[in-house]
């Protein structure tokens, strides 16, 4: 199976390839993703941690600081998939541990990096699939932890039609540390065995960093008396939306700025042609080191163009719109610019998000739009009445406290499953 798997495998790589290339993910980091890691490691057996992208990488700052307190004398590797994820990994890391790009899911790559990592431990954020890295680490007897586990509908539905090929890998990890009661269910539907499944919380509650708002007012050349919503994480189709409803609100609301920042930095050309279209200024905020003369054109939107400063400028608004939530891509966290003291809203598809959500509904502790009407109307009403939008706020702050301590229920349950020893 795992030959064909190998095959199938390589044949998508070779597809994929060009469009990597293409995109300029191409980096010194495609070396570990074939499995070539730097000479003369010396870890002695550490903690391996695999966190794909940013958000998963900030979710598990806190658990590795916490193994770190039970387990001193372990080092740390981190591996992620992304550049951004990359870069979060390197500001957990302490002097003697390792981040890399995760091998490319060949068995001779997955091979070649573990036998040279010699893991203790292996523990992955969120439900990722890697046969052969998970076969293998299986068969040199490393136990294997999956945190935040979650199981998406799309996942479900995908997983649950190729049972008899996922069950046994799924079944080779040794403890499951689920988000929610649903996400455990759907496991054991899976084929999961009851007893390596502990229903834990999510990590994203425990790990939210404050951000300073006045150098991004400053760099936007904000005023103090203006209002500025930031659309994060917005796809194709939501743009045309999103500046509908604020043409219509400037008419009211003379000093209302926006800023949108595109879920992938490389649309920024193609979001600012969308802006051009409704009748704005595209203004990159890149740009915005350039003399100040640069800002003095009418009727700018800005433009978040570069990556790994969205919470910079979630701290930096007054309102939150989250993107990927118009459209069916799922949704993007609320719980950043929530944790940060905005009030958020979010349109109807946030199925990737789904018990966050609900949580942040049923609490009133955020808003749902379904058209351009309604988001016009939702922040006309946080302009108008400043008690809405505290009340909005107090509530998120409620909702985040009531479900932190996933990070400590996750060691506990490593700990007193027996997963791991420390060995």
């Amino acid at each position: 199976m795992f030959i064909l798997y190998d095959l199938i495998f390589l044949i998508f790589a070779l597809v994929y390839l060009p469009i990597y290339l293409f995109k300029g993910k191409f980096n010194r980091g495609f070396l570990n993703r074939l499995g070539i890691l730097p000479r003369n490691l010396d870890l002695d057996k550490p903690i391996w941690i695999h966190a794909v992208s940013l958000g998963e990488a900030i979710s598990v700052r806190g658990l590795a600081e916490e193994l770190r307190k039970v387990y001193p004398n372990k080092k740390l590797v981190i591996s992620t998939v992304t550049s951004t994820g990359n870069k979060i990994a390197k500001t957990i890391c302490r002097s003697g541990d390792l981040v890399i790009y995760l091998p490319l899911d060949f068995s001779f790559t997955v091979r070649m990096a573990i036998n040279k990592i010699n893991p203790s431990l292996f523990i992955i954020a969120e439900t990722e699939i890697w046969p052969n890295l998970i076969s293998y680490l299986y068969k040199k007897r490393v136990p294997i932890v999956t945190v935040n586990a979650r199981i998406s509908d799309n996942s479900f539905k995908g997983y649950s039609a190729i049972i008899f090929l996922i069950k046994p890998i799924l079944n080779k990890i040794s403890l499951f540390c689920a988000q929610t009661e649903v996400d455990a269910e759907r496991l054991k539907q899976l084929g999961v065995g009851p007893d390596k499944i502990k229903v834990t919380g999510n990590l994203k509650f425990d790990r939210l960093v404050l951000f300073k708002a006045s150098g991004s007012r400053q760099k936007l050349g904000l005023d103090p008396s203006e209002k500025l919503l930031v659309a994060g994480s917005t796809h194709s189709g939501e743009e045309e939306i999103i500046l509908e409803a604020y043409k219509d609100l400037l008419k009211e609301f003379s000093g209302f700025k926006l800023l949108i920042a595109p879920r992938h930095p490389e649309r920024t050309s193609e979001v600012g042609k969308v802006i051009i279209k409704k009748g704005f200024y595209p203004l990159r905020v890149s740009q915005l080191d350039l003399p100040s003369s640069v800002l003095r054109f009418p009727s700018p939107v800005f433009i978040l163009d570069t990556v790994g400063s969205l919470m910079d400028f979630y701290a930096a608004a007054d309102i939150v719109f989250v993107g990927g939530s118009l459209i069916k891509k799922g949704g993007h966290n609320i719980l950043e610019p929530a944790s940060l003291g905005k009030p958020v809203i979010f349109g109807p598809h946030m199925f990737n998000f789904r018990d966050i959500a609900g949580m942040f509904l049923n609490d009133n502790a955020a808003i749902k739009v379904e058209t351009s009407k309604e988001l016009e109307g939702s922040i006309r009403e946080l302009l108008k009445d400043n008690s809405k939008a505290s009340q909005l706020i107090k509530n998120a702050s409620t909702v985040i406290a009531r479900n932190k301590g996933a990070t400590l229920k996750i060691i506990e349950a490593i700990k007193a499953g027996g997963v791991f020893n420390g060995n």
